[in-house]
């Protein structure tokens, strides 16, 4: 077993989910190793962390949107797994619990390339290039209102934060998606539109459910 991995990034809501299914990819959701809520050292919208005292009180202000709030060599051991021996065992995390609730098997079977998806994916590039198994990065990019409406209407759908903090935390977002799709370009993501996204992954896995698209957006 010799699979490679394509990495996605994306803003929150962006469609990387949808567009996974439309195309038939296997998929390795990186939000799964989220750290848990209640970990001291954990960061703060604003600066600073969590200590060992208090925790509970400062688990409202974490920043989930920081790096440091995912568990990056776990991820990388589970991708690594998958590469060499088509399956691993990944966490179930728990959005509305902060934390880990379970475990369960993923298994890619025979397939020669899979798609790690998460805000955090460009964090694994330099990392999955040295190991020999990347195939691809890229970020998705669309509307910025687009992005901002469906994000809203899935966290609310899924009870994921109490209201309020899902606008706030929406309404931040959305200011900082031009900024963050920079970094993640400057970490070695191709920005990629959803048709380009959809076909440079069908022609990674050899899928024809995406007929007519081509990865360089040309049909």
């Amino acid at each position: 077993m010799n699979a490679r991995v394509i990495l996605l990034a994306g803003p929150s809501g962006s469609g990387k989910t949808s567009l996974l299914r439309r195309v038939g990819a296997k998929r390795l959701k990186l939000d799964n190793f989220y750290r848990n809520g209640d970990e001291a050292g954990m960061p703060l919208v604003g600066g600073g962390t969590t200590g060992g005292a208090g925790r509970r009180e400062a688990m409202s202000r974490i920043d989930w949107d920081h790096p440091d709030s995912w568990d990056a060599e776990r991820a990388m051991r589970a991708i690594l797994d998958l590469c060499a021996v088509g399956r691993t065992e990944v966490p179930v995390y728990s959005i509305p619990d902060n934390a880990a609730v379970g475990r369960a098997g993923l298994d890619i079977g025979r397939a020669h390339a899979f798609v790690a998806e998460g805000v955090f994916a460009a964090e694994l590039i330099d990392r999955c290039r040295a190991e020999g198994v990347l195939a691809a990065a890229l970020v998705l990019r669309r509307p910025r209102i687009a992005t901002w409406w469906f994000r809203l209407r899935r966290d609310l759908v899924e009870r994921r934060k109490p209201p309020a903090v899902l606008l706030r935390r929406g309404l931040r977002l959305a200011r900082e998606e031009p900024g963050r799709i920079r970094a993640w370009m400057a970490q070695g993501c191709r920005a990629v539109s959803r048709r380009q996204c959809e076909a440079t992954i069908a022609e990674h896995i050899g899928s024809f459910a995406v007929p007519g698209n081509r990865a360089d957006g040309v049909i």
